[in-house]
């Protein structure tokens, strides 16, 4: 558990700097986008401001998923960092929406843009993102709350690097018309990449069977042991990232003893989570007992 609390440590120290960072970067934007009249600069800073929100949100989050489980909190805190993924998400498409209305106003009225001011802003914020992208890139593989923060990140780099594009185009061809076109594409972006990560943290929040687990494989896997006749009345979750939750009753073929029950169960315990990377079992045993043996039961 100390590991496990040292690496959210490092996670926070990790946030925490990100987070000074975007808030340089948008108020930069924002003085800068005002100054140039750039709607893309503009764009790029309140998709800036949101990263920062959902950057605080992480951190919250990550600070509440080491609170200790209590009588009145029997999980903790640990589901706080999908919640705050599904908040990001949902921000992240949000935000989107309000670019493409900017966006679709602007195309039908190009404004000339102040490229040189636009130029040097982008370029502080690709800096500024892709330090803050390499923080959190590891521990964006393992964890739902920091890949959502990751994303954030990332998608708000590679719109400074279109508001680059953007700001050469015009400064060279004039091209201005380019600024709501690039608004336009960093919009759909965001909501391609908020959208699955909305789908997955709801998943997550409404219990559903992880996608790479097949129900029917568990319950064959375990009907295989001695002794025992059916599992049934089957729930499979993620408590978070790293707490996927088998609950089942056990239909035994023996009237067995406790001790040879703690055995059997020791054996399930083994194979689900060699086979299925479940890491906590929670097993009701039968014997003769009349109640539905579906695998799953609607209650």
């Amino acid at each position: 558990m100390s590991h496990s609390h040292n690496h959210k440590d490092l996670q926070g120290q990790k946030l925490l700097i990100s987070i000074f960072l975007n808030i340089v970067i948008t108020v930069a934007q924002v003085i800068g986008g005002l100054v140039s009249g750039s709607l893309s600069l503009l764009s790029d800073a309140l998709h800036n401001f949101s990263d920062v929100i959902s950057l605080i949100v992480s951190y919250v989050a990550s600070k509440l998923s080491k609170q200790k489980a209590s009588i009145n909190r029997t999980f903790g805190y640990k589901r706080a960092e999908i919640l705050a993924a599904f908040i990001n998400a949902s921000t992240l498409i949000i935000v989107a929406v309000l670019l493409i209305i900017e966006a679709v106003k602007r195309f039908n009225n190009p404004q000339e843009v102040e490229s040189n001011l636009v130029i040097w802003l982008s370029i502080i914020a690709i800096i500024g993102n892709g330090l803050s992208v390499l923080l959190l890139k590891k521990d964006s593989k393992n964890n739902i709350n920091m890949r959502s923060a990751y994303l954030h990140l990332l998608t708000d780099m590679l719109a400074s690097v279109a508001v680059l594009i953007g700001g050469l185009l015009m400064k060279y061809y004039q091209l201005f018309w380019v600024d709501s076109l690039l608004t336009l594409l960093i919009a759909l972006y965001l909501i391609w990449v908020g959208y699955d990560l909305l789908k997955v943290s709801t998943k997550m929040l409404m219990l559903f069977t992880p996608d790479d687990i097949n129900i029917k494989n568990v319950v064959r896997a375990v009907n295989k042991l001695p002794k025992v006749s059916k599992l049934h009345h089957v729930h499979i979750w993620n408590l978070s990232d790293d707490e996927l939750h088998l609950e089942a009753h056990l239909d035994l073929s023996e009237d067995i003893t406790t001790t040879e029950f703690n055995n059997l169960l020791l054996k399930i315990e083994t194979i689900l989570h060699n086979e299925f990377n479940i890491n906590h079992v929670t097993i009701q045993p039968e014997f003769n007992k009349e109640d539905p043996k579906e695998v799953i039961v609607q209650d």
